[in-house]
């Protein structure tokens, strides 16, 4: 592949025979986006765990404490009181079946996040082959299946991200923006960290964590040293 001046530039200050410490590994990163937006620094943690095994599989949730830096918007389906509290807890979007032809067939994708009341999910599950494939479906583990949506709405509001293994069992997950001070930053990679060694599944056998990779949007990869976790 192919890299722009910028990119080789930014990639001379990695040494990447290195497995950084974590700190240094941010002030890398943060130092390395030179694109002329305000890049997202993204956390990729490739796993020993097998996905096709529904006991090895990970998905959660985590609120970062200091946001991701970006507004997120947030679509509630309920029906009766819930859709008047939704509303008022700060759901961009609110409805019921009436939402489904929109996405189904206008392709309607204006939103972030998907929460649902459980009484909902017979209908949130026609859209299971649009929103599936985007990450976008609601899930209880993820706390974006729930009646109490003024708290799902205030967390993601407030920063929570969900975390899942990919296809080729590797977590991908936003920890801010570059323009955010370096403490933040180490803040919220602590939480998520914290949070992905709880989720380790215990038929795991092997090593948990292979490789902890931090990057800007457009910016080069930096090692993290798995020692610590």
């Amino acid at each position: 592949m192919k890299h722009g001046k910028k990119y080789n530039e930014a990639a001379k200050q990695i040494d990447r025979s290195v497995a950084y410490d974590p700190n240094e590994a941010i002030s890398l990163a943060k130092k390395t986006a030179v694109a002329k937006f305000d890049e997202t620094i993204e956390l990729h943690i490739k796993t020993g765990c097998d996905g096709r095994h529904a006991e090895q599989q990970i998905r959660g949730a985590v609120v970062l404490p200091h946001g991701t830096g970006k507004t997120v918007k947030v679509l509630v389906f309920a029906k009766g009181d819930k859709l008047t509290e939704a509303e008022a807890a700060g759901a961009d979007f609110v409805g019921g079946e009436e939402l489904i032809p929109k996405i189904q067939n206008e392709g309607w994708l204006e939103f972030d996040v998907v929460v649902a009341t459980p009484d909902m999910m017979g209908v949130v599950g026609r859209l299971g082959k649009v929103l599936g494939p985007k990450g976008l479906m609601p899930n209880p583990k993820a706390g974006t299946v729930t009646m109490d949506v003024t708290k799902a709405i205030n967390d993601i509001k407030a920063g929570k991200i969900e975390y899942r293994l990919d296809k080729t069992n590797i977590i991908h997950v936003p920890l801010g923006k570059a323009s955010f001070e370096e403490e933040k930053l180490q803040d919220n990679f602590r939480a998520v960290m914290d949070a992905i060694q709880k989720a380790k599944p215990s038929a795991l056998k092997g090593q948990y964590l292979r490789s902890i990779t931090l990057s800007s949007t457009m910016g080069p990869g930096v090692k993290i040293s798995t020692a610590k976790f």
